[in-house]
């Protein structure tokens, strides 16, 4: 029982999600930015960034939704994003005046990263309204909001390319 003790302390004890104290302290501090300062703690030189973590996810997942509608564009302001762009190009690949056959081209359907989000567990809350709720760890949601930005980097970068390779054919094709 003693040894089911001692884990169960030391599993809380290293549970990532668990709010700990931090001390952001320095001596002689002077800032840099609005988020971060140089200054002397425990007689050591640092450089400190310290945000706010409601600003940090905000930032995070703007980032996220910006990128996504430069990649796949965003069908309420009807931006076409690199996909669209691409696609319109094969389009006129396609067209017999530009030596193609009618035929569009194949182009990869859309996946989008962020439209698999949140299901809401329903209910009424302690103010007895009915309400939608999700939960997730803090941590948790800004490892997956940072994973995906990073296939959308990637993606941007091979739609670039892809849009720039359609472009250089199209162009030689209307010479």
């Amino acid at each position: 029982m003693l040894l089911s003790v001692e884990v169960l302390f030391t599993a809380c004890a290293s549970n990532p999600n668990k709010a700990k104290d931090i001390e952001t302290e320095m001596e002689n501090s002077s800032a840099v930015t609005g988020d971060t300062s140089v200054g002397v703690k425990d007689g050591m030189m640092v450089v400190q960034k310290k945000v706010q973590m409601n600003e940090e996810l905000r930032r995070v997942q703007y980032e996220v939704y910006e990128l996504e509608d430069r990649v796949y564009g965003n069908r309420k302001y009807g931006s076409l994003g690199l996909y669209g762009v691409l696609r319109d190009c094969r389009m006129k690949l396609s067209d017999p005046k530009n030596g193609g056959d009618g035929k569009l081209k194949w182009t990869e359907p859309i996946d989008r990263v962020t439209a698999k989000e949140e299901e809401f567990k329903i209910g009424i809350d302690e103010e007895k309204k009915l309400v939608g709720v999700s939960e997730e760890f803090l941590a948790d949601r800004i490892k997956r909001f940072k994973g995906y930005k990073s296939t959308l980097d990637q993606r941007e970068d091979e739609y670039e390319e892809k849009v720039a390779i359609c472009k250089a054919e199209l162009k030689s094709k209307q010479n």
